[in-house]
Parts: C-alpha cells; structure tokens; sequence
C-alpha cells in the first residue's frame, strides 16, 4: 500500500470515528428526560458509590433531572431546545463527510471543527455562571472541547501530510534495458 493511499486510511477512521462520536452525541440529546432518570437509578443503586463519595455530583443529577422533569410536565417546549442541539450534532457530522471523501480540499471543515472546540471553553466560562452550572460541571463540558480538538489535530496533520505528498511529482520508473537500446 503507497502511503498516500495509508494516510488517507488514517485521515478516515479518524474523521469516522469523529463523526460516530458526534452522531452519539446528537442522538443522546432527544431523550434526555430519560436518560437522567436512568442515570439517577443507576448512581442511587447500592453498588454505586457516587451518594457517598460525590454528593455533589448527586444533588446536581437530582436537581437537573427535577428540572427536566417540571420542564417537561408543563412546559415541554423548553426542550425543544435540545432537539435542536441533537439536531446541529447530526448536521455538523455531515459537515465532517466532506474532509473523509477529499480530506485536502476539505480541510477548511476540519479548522471550523477545532474553531468550535475552542469555542466551547468561553462559552462554559461565561454561561455556567449565568445559568447556575456548578463550575466542576462546566469543566466537564469545556472538556469536550479540549478532547474533541485533538482528533481534529491530528486529522489535520495528517491532511497536511497528504497534501505535501500530492504535490510531490511521482518518480518515474526506470527504463528497461530494451528501452535504453
């Protein structure tokens, strides 16, 4: 296999992982009314030593879980608001098929990729506190961006690799000996 052909390989499991974890991601925001009664289950079983040891952590799930289930009885147009955070997940994943089918003219998508990730840091900064998000909690959002950034990065690495190797000429073969006659 050239190396051309094993960087593009690279370039697209990475980018397909990128795009699973980002599809996950939007899928996991449409029953989130759900999944946090399932995650306040799961922590408040006997095997589970989040009571004990993160109360914390405890008392935010119920409360959030509290609020999403008032937002819900009475007033469920509230989360319609992340539908349309699931939505922008699954929209932005698309947006990353354009780098797997031709990762060097595409590139631009892989930049607005780790643009968006570092956005992500002011954004907690600044709305945690407006909206009562305890700060441990906006550190676990600004996380996603700090992780998210660094597939990006290699991605782009190995993009810029892969246009070096474009650019390069291909050595000609070498002439036979009949040819040289």
């Amino acid at each position: 296999m050239s190396e051309r052909r094993a960087l593009l390989r690279r370039i697209r499991v990475w980018l397909a992982v990128f795009i699973v974890c980002l599809v996950l991601s939007g899928l996991t925001a449409f029953p989130l009314v759900h999944e946090l009664h399932w995650a306040e289950d799961l922590l408040r079983s006997s095997a589970s030593p989040v009571p004990e040891h993160f109360p914390a952590l405890m008392e935010w799930i119920t409360r959030v879980r509290t609020g999403l289930d008032e937002a819900d009885a009475n007033y469920p147009f509230v989360l319609y608001g992340t539908d349309w955070l699931a939505f922008a997940h699954l929209v932005i994943a698309v947006a990353f098929y354009g780098p797997y089918r031709d990762p060097v003219r595409n590139i631009w998508v892989i930049e607005f990729g780790m643009i968006a990730c570092a956005g992500i840091i002011p954004l907690a900064l600044i709305c945690g506190p407006v909206r009562a998000i305890p700060f441990w909690w906006s550190v676990i959002d600004m996380s996603f961006g700090v992780f998210g950034v660094i597939p990006l990065l290699v991605v782009r690495r190995m993009i810029k690799r892969l246009e070096a190797l474009e650019r390069t000429p291909l050595p000609e073969p070498a002439a036979t000996t009949a040819q040289a006659l």
